[in-house]
């Protein structure tokens, strides 16, 4: 009997050097990422004008780094807090606050170089090589065209700087260690494309709709279930409300929506008086009015030309649990 226990203690030993030592080679060797690029970016007038377009609409720079009003549907930026950060974006995974993307020395970025801000955006790492946790969609900004990040950091460059220290991200076990090994160096970039195929820029400007439209897991979308809906986005309220599902199953998804009744649901929400969630007896997290405010219609028309060559996923979706709308 002792030597078996003999034999189970340095069985436990040995398992746990193993794991012991799998944890230290983790954090020491991720992330694996390339130091920042001697960039310097010129901010001339059309790279400012395309990265004020990009960052206030279809990149949602703006939209995911500000203070939203959560009293108003789609939660609207609030004015004057423009890149300052600090909602959470952890859905589950711990406290993810975006960060501070105004020109603030102390709070900001404003001593980060072009070429750490460039690696942000398309890496996921910080200025002093941190990893950004995912939500961060850095592995889609990956996929754009070089010229229009330039665009955008020349923009971001320009936003006020807000003095707002954003707290350090908290992220549980072990999504703490898994996000670490997500961050990489680009494997290449996209090319914008010039317009004429609708699909391929629909295809473009649906980054996000795909990020926040699809389900994942541990950082990696599932596959089949692309634009199908179901992630699930927690309201200040206690209430969860879900992505819905946009391919074009005629079923589940939007099928059966046309082309003009797609492209009125954002024009609706273009005026902030039309923005009272007790009218329509839920909230979202979806920003109709940021979009609709800045997002030129063909392109929003290319989307939907997009979405609509997707393969249809028959996938229900929950629109909302609501813990009660006050």
């Amino acid at each position: 009997m002792k030597k078996f226990l003999k034999v189970v203690l340095y069985l436990f030993l040995v398992v746990v050097v193993v794991l012991a030592g799998g944890y230290i080679y983790l954090i020491s060797a991720f992330p694996k990422v390339s130091n920042a690029t001697d960039l310097k970016i010129e901010a001339t007038p059309e790279r400012l004008e395309r990265g004020k377009y990009l960052a206030n609409s279809f990149a949602f720079c703006i939209d995911c780094h500000s203070s939203r009003d959560v009293n108003k549907f789609g939660m609207p930026v609030k004015p004057g807090t423009e890149g300052q950060g600090g909602d959470d974006y952890g859905e589950g995974a711990g406290f993810v606050p975006a960060a501070n993307i105004t020109s603030d020395k102390e709070t900001g970025i404003g001593s980060w170089t072009d070429g750490e801000i460039f690696r942000a955006i398309t890496s996921g790492v910080n200025k002093d090589g941190k990893f950004l946790a995912p939500m961060m969609p850095y592995p889609l900004f990956s996929q754009i065209d070089k010229e229009d990040i330039y665009s955008i950091i020349a923009y971001i460059r320009t936003l006020p700087p807000i003095k707002n220290k954003v707290p350090e991200k908290n992220l549980k076990f072990p999504v703490s260690i898994i996000f670490r090994t997500v961050p990489s160096d680009p494997k290449g970039f996209g090319k914008r494309p010039d317009g004429t195929d609708k699909v391929k820029l629909g295809e473009y400007y649906g980054i996000a709709c795909k990020f926040c439209h699809s389900q994942n897991e541990k950082g990696e979308m599932i596959p089949g279930k692309e634009f199908a809906g179901g992630v699930e986005f927690p309201l200040p309220d206690g209430s969860i409300v879900r992505s819905a599902n946009i391919t074009p199953d005629k079923e589940t998804g939007i099928g059966n929506l046309s082309k003009e009744l797609f492209l009125a649901k954002f024009k609706s929400c273009k005026d902030e008086s039309s923005l009272d969630p007790k009218t329509r007896g839920y909230n979202t997290v979806m920003a109709w009015n940021f979009i609709a405010k800045t997002a030129a219609d063909e392109d929003l028309m290319a989307i939907y030309e997009y979405l609509m060559a997707q393969k249809p996923v028959n996938n229900k979706v929950e629109k909302i649990t609501l813990q009660g709308l006050k």
